[in-house]
């Protein structure tokens, strides 16, 4: 007993020792920690020190971060969001694995000796990529929320539902007489629809009492098992019935999306997310069989090398006809390249469906792990040709001055904010995207940068990390509650000032995260009323009392308002009939 604890203790020592050490030399370099991970687990891995000889042992527990993953994704995704998105998801997602699939069984066909079947096993595999890769890099550019991190996302998160079919496909290409017995496809099919169907109902009737229990007993280290218990439940489920464990998982996040508890969860479960996840590549890199790609070296490049060609081209050409920039379009090919870790998967039910041999699936395997190692090279050397270049009019984007307050919008409210804090001496960065109205701004004296000031990425860049205000003052009807959410966790160091739009944008930003909000014409409209009752000859005194009561019962009402998320509420608080009695009568309010 001793022995084996040691063993254990000593293998988890190595491992996370130089887990650490490479990820943060890759860290170091630029490189990101899931190459280091990949890394360490090959440097560790029985093909170079042998110092831990079983890679297959952890990989169960590992697989755990990726679902885990799925799960924070479906936290951040309201059901409404996901809603909006339903285009992207079915439209760009469907495209995406169809399209891919189809080239790279093309490739496979001409470049190898496969028969079509084993050819359609390995490429459907081959066009899903790495979601534990591919998000992790996105939120550290902040780049998540963005049009092009949604759209991302959207192919990710398909490819993540395309596993069921997938699975199906590859059961039915099976020449394995033992495996002919599972369930047909529309029977998985409808299987999925009602698994999703009991989680989203044990979501609204059964977690979310728990968790509203849990806060009224205070006990903040529970959320951390009942968040735990959520997701090993959701993903045991769909494991029970032979469907995807992330999916089960990101649909137990959506569920809890919408409920306060959502931001508490996130905190809570991170840490176990970002280990499980580095154990899961660990694992990988100690799977790659060295030996494989050095007898076959040229076929296991040439085939990586056509693999991220074909996978950009296709997708960058989707982007393209979704109507995206060039250089967008090429940027999202190139994210979405590689091969991903649900390939490894399928690589194994088709050896176990004996349309590939052991020794195939360990060469594919090695082609999506050396895919995926070079994806941050990728992104890297390209970043200069996949920089917008200046248009004519606009001017440079933002940089980090040491500004105390970055604004967000310098039309006719952000001009006047700018001006009075200027007037303080207090130094600012002004963000907008009207190239006309920067130029204008300029012909004043006034520095304006070009940029879209609700990304997180361009804020950052400006000096967001260090500004002690950031102020929204965007017309229309952003920002909204999710961004402004991220804005905090992003840059906690910051007071975030909004500007909204009118009373609905109040209620919708009831439990954002800010420090001041202001309706745009509330206080110039009551200024004006003011005006109005003194050319009537009021008096002071029933002048004050009069914006009294009314600043009064509007504010009874917008609490009502923001209590039930309803714009309705509190109408009959409306003031639509004349009230001379109590001004006349001199009464207090």
């Amino acid at each position: 007993m001793a022995e084996g604890g040691t063993s254990i203790l000593r293998d988890g020592v190595l491992l996370l020792g130089f887990g650490l050490a490479f990820v943060l030399l890759f860290r170091r370099l630029g490189l990101g920690a899931t190459l280091g991970w990949l890394v360490a687990g090959a440097v560790v891995g029985p093909h170079v020190l042998g110092l831990a000889n079983d890679p297959r042992a952890m990989v169960g527990i590992a697989e755990f971060g990726i679902t885990l993953l799925l799960f924070i994704v479906g936290l951040e995704l309201s059901p409404s969001r996901l809603w909006s998105l339903k285009s992207e998801i079915f439209g760009l997602g469907l495209a995406q694995v169809v399209l891919c699939g189809l080239a790279l069984f093309g490739v496979l066909c001409t470049a190898s000796g496969l028969s079509w079947g084993a050819a359609l096993a390995i490429a459907l595999p081959l066009a899903l990529s790495s979601t534990a890769q591919v998000l992790p890099m996105l939120q550290s550019a902040g780049r998540l929320r963005s049009p092009f991190g949604e759209r991302a996302f959207a192919i990710l998160l398909f490819q993540d539902l395309s596993i069921i079919p997938l699975l199906t496909i590859v059961a039915a290409l099976s020449r394995n007489p033992a495996e002919n017995g599972g369930p047909p496809g529309w029977q998985m099919a409808l299987l999925t629809v009602a698994a999703i169907a009991g989680l989203i109902l044990a979501g609204r009737f059964l977690v979310r009492p728990l968790f509203r229990l849990i806060a009224t007993l205070g006990e903040r280290e529970m959320f951390v098992v009942a968040g735990l218990t959520v997701v090993v439940a959701a993903a045991a489920l769909m494991e029970a019935l032979g469907l995807s464990t992330a999916l089960g998982a990101f649909v137990a996040g959506v569920m809890l999306a919408d409920t306060p508890f959502r931001h508490e969860l996130e905190a809570d479960v991170e840490p176990f997310r970002s280990i499980l996840l580095g154990l899961f590549f660990l694992s990988v890199g100690m799977m790659l069989d060295l030996t494989v790609i050095a007898a076959n070296p040229l076929f296991v490049a040439g085939m990586a090398l056509a693999l991220i060609a074909a996978k950009t081209l296709v997708i960058g050409g989707i982007g393209l006809a979704c109507r995206m920039r060039w250089r967008q379009a090429l940027a999202l090919g190139l994210l979405l390249s590689q091969g991903g870790e649900f390939g490894f998967v399928l690589f194994t039910r088709a050896a176990q469906g004996l349309l590939i041999t052991p020794g195939a699936a360990s060469l594919f395997a090695a082609i999506v792990t050396l895919s995926m190692a070079t994806t941050p090279f990728l992104m890297m050397a390209t970043a200069r040709i996949r920089e917008e270049p200046e248009r004519q009019g606009e001017r440079e984007g933002p940089r980090a001055s040491g500004a105390n307050a970055l604004i967000v919008g310098y039309g006719r409210f952000g001009q006047t904010v700018a001006q009075m804090l200027l007037a303080a001496g207090i130094p600012v960065t002004l963000i907008d995207t009207d190239t006309e109205l920067i130029d204008v701004a300029g012909e004043f004296g006034a520095k304006v940068y070009f940029g879209d000031g609700t990304r997180l990425d361009l804020l950052r860049q400006a000096g967001g990390a260090e500004a002690e205000l950031i102020l929204f003052c965007i017309d229309g009807e952003q920002p909204d509650a999710a961004l402004l959410q991220a804005v905090r966790e992003a840059f906690p160091g910051a007071a975030i000032m909004v500007r909204a739009y009118d009373r609905r944008m109040l209620v919708a930003l009831r439990d954002a995260p800010v420090d001041y909000v202001v309706r745009e014409v509330m206080e110039s409209a009551v200024q004006m009323a003011r005006a109005a009752l003194e050319q009537l000859g009021d008096s002071a005194g029933v002048i004050d009392r009069a914006e009294s009561f009314y600043r009064a019962n509007d504010r009874e009402r917008l609490d009502l308002q923001k209590e039930h998320g309803d714009i309705r509420a509190g109408r009959e608080r409306t003031i639509t009939q004349r009230r001379r009695d109590w001004a006349e009568a001199g009464s207090e309010i």
